[in-house]
């Protein structure tokens, strides 16, 4: 390739990263919370906080949290089965946990790897201004666009 090229494919690999950057740790981090399904009353072992409810809404649903809708009654045939009779028929299925652990790591690695590009991108001096102003854009759209 062209130095011409490169020096281009870079310019805009900087800014592209800038503003994409604060999503990509929201996303990042609600996905590792969502993995162990923390935003479920289940899964947090209590009424989960504000924040990872709100987190998991906004990374599912692509929106605020919406008041949760009435439960369909169950239909009387299954009603009647013993809890648990479904899972015992089909084979034995591999634990989740260490692919779980996998994606935690990754969103960990995710969020590391963002965050050095972004004290990369905002060290070079010639081009801070615009920089700050790509990161600052990346964190005001998604916000605006979430409440349109």
């Amino acid at each position: 390739m062209r130095p011409n090229t490169l020096r281009t494919l870079r310019r805009y690999h900087h800014y592209l990263g800038l503003f994409f950057a604060p999503m990509i740790l929201l996303f990042s981090v609600s996905g590792a919370l969502q993995t162990f399904r923390l935003q479920e009353a289940r899964g947090y072992g209590g009424t989960p906080p504000n924040w990872i409810v709100w987190l998991a809404s906004v990374h599912k649903d692509q929106g605020p949290p919406r008041p949760p809708r009435a439960e369909k009654p169950k239909p009387q045939a299954e009603a009647g089965k013993p809890r648990g009779e479904a899972e015992r028929a089909g084979p034995k299925r591999p634990s989740p946990l260490p692919l779980k652990i996998f994606v935690v790591l990754l969103s960990i690695a995710l969020c590391a790897s963002t965050i050095t590009g972004v004290a990369i991108a905002l060290s070079i001096r010639s081009m801070r201004r615009i920089s700050i102003a790509m990161l600052v854009t990346g964190t005001i759209v998604p916000i605006v666009l979430l409440w349109i």
